[in-house]
């Protein structure tokens, strides 16, 4: 029996769009189903009054030369555009104020951000004893047992806030910073690392999160979604795939209904670049291993609010990147982007351009309150903590309930049924932000790693 395409692509978040871009650019024919109204996921940029507002990722780290081997060959390398100097700074809250977190070692030494205590402190470090290797580990306890609790409270707590929403005392080092895991494991230290293991790093194409540039496009992130849609060409939206079934010739029939219409398609292979808990639902039948370990993969709920302020209306010169918010300072927002200051024109002359985050696994409720209760709370933090003097001209609310994967203790048990699922049903592959990172960069790269095991396969069953 014929099949309507080489592969089936479920789900067109950036994962899905770059996975099905990927197989494309090899050779496959690909289809993409997606149950949303517009391709993108979580990735889209309004404009209004002159102002450009991300719903989601407001930027993204060059971390691989994938990206810019993806962005050449969609022609938007020239749509690039870095952060600005000023967004070199970065904040965080300490003691109800904005500090400056430290850009070198120089500065390390003298930042108010850290006690003299806590920089005593990392002197002891080389000298803490690695956790065995098979040991999973929070990053918190990592944290607190070689660099201190003050390192935790102001440094690495706010840092997983603002990357996964996450709870440190609750996050996998070695599934979510395997870096951090490696640097241990091979050295014996972090300091150590950093200093043994600079070669190696010279050497390797990608880089560290901790040193990657950041970059957006002038239109906004939009533009690398667009073009990925653009390029594929077959994506069909508001279609909700209800079951997925491999048959005894090996072909994949993936049945759906758009609008109470159904939807039925046949192809060599599926690739389900959907979220955990919704590729879950499709694997109920297929593989109940998987369904138990996907449906256990929390999110954090996020709602984002973009305010534009007149320049005049704030005090702080808000010249950086953005503040991060501690747990410990009680605060109710994860913290803001200083977007207007990130890039250039991102905000009309006089105006400026803040975007706050709440909610996360800290203060899970709030993303679910009305907005104007979200907008007078955001602008309330911002009064205090950046001097706001008046009401934002307006605020643009964005709400995602389940924003960001969470890789807790024991997510490589949770992942791992869907690593088996993949060998024993041939042709289906799993693509997401739950596996290999969370970042745009991170998607990226595992995208293109599923397009090549993709199309191994591929090569072995079509006819000769």
């Amino acid at each position: 029996m014929s099949v309507d395409t080489d592969v089936l692509v479920v789900g067109a978040g950036i994962s899905g769009l770059a996975a099905a871009f990927g197989l494309k650019q090899r050779g496959a024919t690909v289809e993409l189903l997606e149950a949303a109204p517009r391709a993108g996921g979580v990735i889209g940029t309004r404009h209004r009054n002159g102002a450009l507002v991300e719903r989601g990722p407001n930027s993204t780290l060059d971390t691989t030369p994938l990206i810019n081997e993806l962005l050449d060959q969609l022609g938007i390398r020239a749509e690039r555009v870095a952060t600005t100097a000023v967004a070199a700074t970065r904040f965080i809250v300490r003691s109800g104020k904005l500090v400056a977190l430290p850009t070198s070692p120089g500065t390390f030494f003298t930042t108010r951000a850290f006690s003299f205590g806590a920089k005593a402190r990392l002197l002891r470090e080389p000298f803490v004893k690695a956790a065995p290797a098979n040991t999973d580990e929070s990053i918190a306890g990592f944290v607190r047992r070689r660099l201190g609790a003050e390192f935790l409270d102001y440094a690495v707590d706010p840092f997983v806030s603002g990357v996964y929403a996450g709870d440190p005392e609750r996050i996998s080092v070695s599934a979510a910073f395997p870096r951090l895991h490696a640097l241990e494991q091979k050295y014996g230290s972090l300091v150590k690392g950093q200093i043994l293991g600079a070669r190696e790093r010279r050497k390797s194409a990608d880089k560290a999160k901790n040193t990657a540039g950041s970059f957006s496009f002038r239109r906004g992130m939009q533009t690398l979604t667009d073009a990925l849609a653009n390029a594929i060409g077959h994506i069909e939206t508001n279609v909700h795939v209800r079951r997925i079934e491999r048959g005894a010739d090996g072909i994949w029939t993936v049945a759906g209904a758009r609008g109470g219409e159904p939807v039925l398609r046949r192809a060599r292979a599926v690739v389900l670049a959907l979220p955990a808990h919704e590729a879950a639902k499709l694997m109920r039948e297929l593989w109940p291993p998987a369904t138990k370990g996907l449906a256990a993969i929390d999110y954090a709920p996020v709602a984002s609010v973009a305010s534009a302020y007149r320049r005049a209306d704030v005090r702080h010169s808000l010249a950086g990147f953005g503040f991060l918010v501690p747990k410990k300072e009680s605060r109710s927002i994860l913290g803001s982007l200083f977007s207007s200051s990130m890039f250039e024109g991102r905000a009309p002359q006089g105006i400026v351009l803040l975007t706050t985050f709440l909610g996360g696994m800290r203060n899970p409720d709030l993303p679910a309150k009305s907005e104007g209760a979200l907008g007078t709370l955001v602008h309330e933090e911002l009064t205090a903590l950046v001097g706001a003097t008046s009401p934002p001209v307006w605020a643009d609310i964005t709400r995602w309930p389940s924003a960001i994967p969470q890789y807790n203790l024991g997510h490589a048990e949770r992942v791992r049924p869907v690593e088996d699922a993949e060998r024993a049903l041939p042709g289906l592959f799993f693509c997401g932000s739950y596996r290999g990172g969370v970042s745009v960069g991170d998607c990226v790269k595992s995208a293109h790693g599923v397009a090549d095991a993709a199309t191994r396969f591929l090569v072995g069953v079509r006819p000769s």
